[in-house]
């Protein structure tokens, strides 16, 4: 389709050439190692919308099983890199326990730091963030699939975290909602942008105006999450779906699901038009790569594809 507008005569030709152009230059700025042809180069459109991994909460203390390795940059937030039938998947945990989770400067750097390092790092498929203190939810931008795993609270600045992620789950005793005007404050960490794109305007004005606390059946119900499960005895039961989510995920090939996120967030941003431009700039990227033929070797041997990322 890029190709075909470019080739469109007229303004509106040239217009349409210009927005695929710059919708190019933002997917080859926005994947690590992807490249684009040359004549797609152009300057960059505004933004990234990239779904942001941040903090959401299971009560009770992780299993251990299958954790192979642990990035210490302090006992507030554990890296935890799964390993066996679960390698590729990377949860977040958030553990500040005497502060509620609570989103400190020293926190926000180490979270930084750490989306940073998995954001070049190509063996992540999926990250699951929550909290490793029970009950408590919170009180970056990624490449790869994000899901929020909310087994407490998560009012104010948590459910913001949670809304930067691509996919929410939560317990049906998890507590939600966005309560700042309780404090004479509004939402300032992307709420009053993130809540009406997910369940309309509308919903999102009477829920920020009125400081209304959801529990994870009413969020269900409004469309603020994905999956709703009941608590379990540990207090995880979110993050235990969200594992689940996070293996679906695991045999897909990388580089596709880079691209499928970025084409899905710019273009919720755009016209039609635009957006269709996006995803065909998207998908200029995988034809080329060793993925791509994988994929087609492995369908022709009838068996599982070996997807390396590249």
């Amino acid at each position: 389709m890029a190709a075909a507008v470019a080739a469109a005569p007229g303004a509106l030709g040239s217009l349409h050439a210009g927005c695929a152009r710059l919708v190019a230059a933002c997917s080859a700025r926005l994947c690590p190692g992807l490249r684009l042809p040359r004549s797609l180069a152009g300057r960059r459109v505004g933004p990234a919308i990239w779904a942001q991994g941040w903090v959401p909460a299971a009560g009770g203390p992780a299993p251990k099983r299958g954790y192979s390795s642990e990035m210490k940059t302090e006992d507030e937030l554990r890296v935890r890199h799964l390993e066996e039938e679960n390698r590729g998947i990377v949860v977040l945990g958030i553990n500040r326990a005497y502060g509620k989770n609570a989103l400190s400067k020293n926190l926000i750097k180490m979270l930084s730091k750490a989306v940073d390092a998995l954001k070049s790092d190509k063996k992540v498929r999926t990250i699951i963030i929550r909290s490793e203190v029970p009950g408590i939810f919170c009180a970056a931008n990624l490449p790869v699939p994000t899901i929020a795993a909310i087994d407490g609270l998560a009012l104010g600045g948590g459910l913001e975290l949670a809304l930067a992620c691509d996919i929410r789950v939560a317990a049906s005793s998890a507590k939600m909602g966005l309560v700042e005007t309780k404090l004479a404050i509004i939402p300032g960490g992307g709420g009053t942008q993130r809540l009406p794109r997910a369940i309309g305007m509308s919903l999102a004005k009477e829920l920020i105006f009125s400081a209304r606390v959801l529990d994870g059946q009413e969020a269900k119900a409004v469309g603020l999450i994905s999956h709703v499960l009941e608590q379990n005895q540990e207090g995880d039961a979110a993050y235990r779906k969200a594992l689940d989510l996070a293996r679906e995920f695991l045999p897909q090939g990388p580089v596709a699901m880079r691209v499928a996120k970025l084409a899905i967030n710019q273009g919720m941003e755009v016209d039609l038009v635009t957006g269709l431009a996006i995803e065909e700039a998207c998908y200029a990227q995988t034809i080329p790569t060793k993925d791509r033929l994988e994929g087609l070797l492995a369908f022709k041997e009838k068996r599982p594809p070996r997807y390396k990322g590249e």
